[in-house]
């Protein structure tokens, strides 16, 4: 019983470090766990999205059951979840038949459709939801990947389109990356973000991948912000992945204002991918932006990952807040009802939880000090999670870097480490104090 408890507790933890490891880290951590824990963390709640895509794409069988009876695993294309095979047995509506008829100049039960035919329907419909083009996908046609691309390259098809092919279609990696470029495409509609959604959550990219290959640029910073409260989006735990791939990608921008303001006048117009333009502007090497319309919500964006000096005011209750975080109440209850009162009145930040907070476990588990509410994202104070998720990747990333082994010994010491996070990440590094560094 210890022995299943103590993987169980393994796991766990190994869950919450992978939250902030890049991807590479990710795998590497993965194939070092033993059976009992692997098929722990396969369980786990806490499991990130890098990890599921990982553990579908590259694991064995016994990860896939796994990791297909997790409930709070979404939208995978595994048995029992919505899939390729699911949507192979979908049959076109009769009323849409006409219509269809109509735009073909034929009919459609005289023969399969060609590729140039399947491109023009899906062009005239899918302008929001991938209803109607899975209809359309439904009818007998011609498979043709190569022609798929290269006309949306030449021309976007509609978010609709895109994510029922998606769905449908079975694409490779490289065609997923190719449906995902969208440089021309129309004005944004209130469903454009929602095949990248459907991409991470089928399992085809990881939220690094997302973020390495979307093109525009300014679309992978739009990504990070909030997209609405109805229908397909976001959770906050993806949200908190893709805004650390971007503040990763972001990196050669440093700490220095006028970077990111050359970023912010950079991005509405430069066509390639959000990696290759922060490299641009920290070399100082791109051309003057080209005249267009800003887009909207793009400032927010960019302004939620840019580093930020702000501290909450607050005097001797800050203080005595701060203490208090290294004082674990009599309960759990009361531990969280007191960090909840804190953070809404301004004394705390999640960035204050992470590096003050202890043992380093709790920290980086919101359960121990948000609590779990009955809300569609499990807690209602989004702005602590994406702090604390973003202040413990910083620190991580500051003290280990890309080194697996240091990593492996970070989530290894994790369950039974009673200190702080940053105590934990300089025992691990044998470095300065990470929590007083810039």
């Amino acid at each position: 019983m210890d022995g299943h408890r103590d993987s169980r507790r393994r796991a766990w933890c190994v869950a919450l470090v992978l939250r902030h490891a890049p991807q590479h880290i990710t795998a590497d951590l993965i194939g070092r766990l033993d059976p009992e824990t692997r098929d722990h963390l396969c369980r786990d709640e806490r499991l990130p999205a890098t990890a599921v895509t990982l553990l579908v794409r590259d694991g064995t069988d016994r990860d896939r059951h796994f990791v297909a009876r997790n409930p709070y695993v979404r939208g995978c294309p595994l048995p029992g979840l919505p899939g390729p095979d699911r949507y192979a047995a979908r049959r076109t509506p009769q009323a849409l038949l006409p219509l269809l008829r109509a735009e073909l100049g034929r009919d459609p039960a005289d023969g399969p459709l060609s590729g140039e035919e399947l491109i023009g329907l899906l062009r005239r419909h899918g302008t929001h939801h991938p209803r109607v083009p899975l209809d359309i996908l439904a009818l007998p046609h011609t498979a043709d990947p190569e022609l798929t691309a290269s006309e949306h390259l030449r021309r976007p098809l509609p978010p609709g389109s895109v994510e029922a092919l998606l769905m449908r279609a079975r694409p490779s990696r490289e065609t997923v990356r190719t449906l995902l470029t969208t440089t021309g495409a129309a004005p944004y509609g209130r469903a454009w973000h929602r095949p990248f959604v459907r991409a991470v959550r089928m399992g085809l990219l990881t939220p690094a991948e997302l973020v390495a290959h979307t093109a525009p640029a300014h679309r992978a910073l739009l990504l990070c912000g909030p997209a609405g409260t109805r229908g397909l989006r976001w959770n906050l735990s993806e949200r908190a992945e893709i805004r650390t791939a971007a503040t990763r990608a972001l990196e050669p921008l440093g700490d220095d204002p006028r970077l990111w303001g050359e970023l912010l006048r950079q991005a509405p117009s430069f066509p390639g991918a959000l990696t290759a333009l922060a490299h641009g502007v920290a070399n100082g090497v791109l051309p003057g932006p080209q005249p267009g319309p800003p887009a909207d919500g793009l400032a927010e964006a960019v302004r939620a990952l840019a580093p930020a000096a702000l501290e909450p005011t607050g005097g001797v209750e800050r203080e005595l807040a701060l203490t208090s975080l290294a004082v674990p109440m009599e309960t759990v209850d009361e531990d969280i009802r007191w960090v909840r009162d804190c953070l809404d009145r301004g004394l705390l930040t999640g960035t204050d939880v992470i590096r003050h907070k202890l043992p380093a476990c709790w920290a980086l588990d919101e359960d121990h000090w948000l609590g779990e509410v009955d809300h569609p994202d499990r807690y209602d104070r989004p702005e602590a999670v994406l702090a604390a998720r973003a202040e413990a990747a910083r620190l991580f990333a500051l003290a280990l870097g890309g080194d697996p082994d240091a990593w492996w010994e970070a989530a290894r010491t994790l369950p039974d480490f009673a200190g702080t996070l940053p105590h934990l990440l300089l025992r691990v590094a044998d470095g300065d104090s990470l929590s007083e560094r810039p």
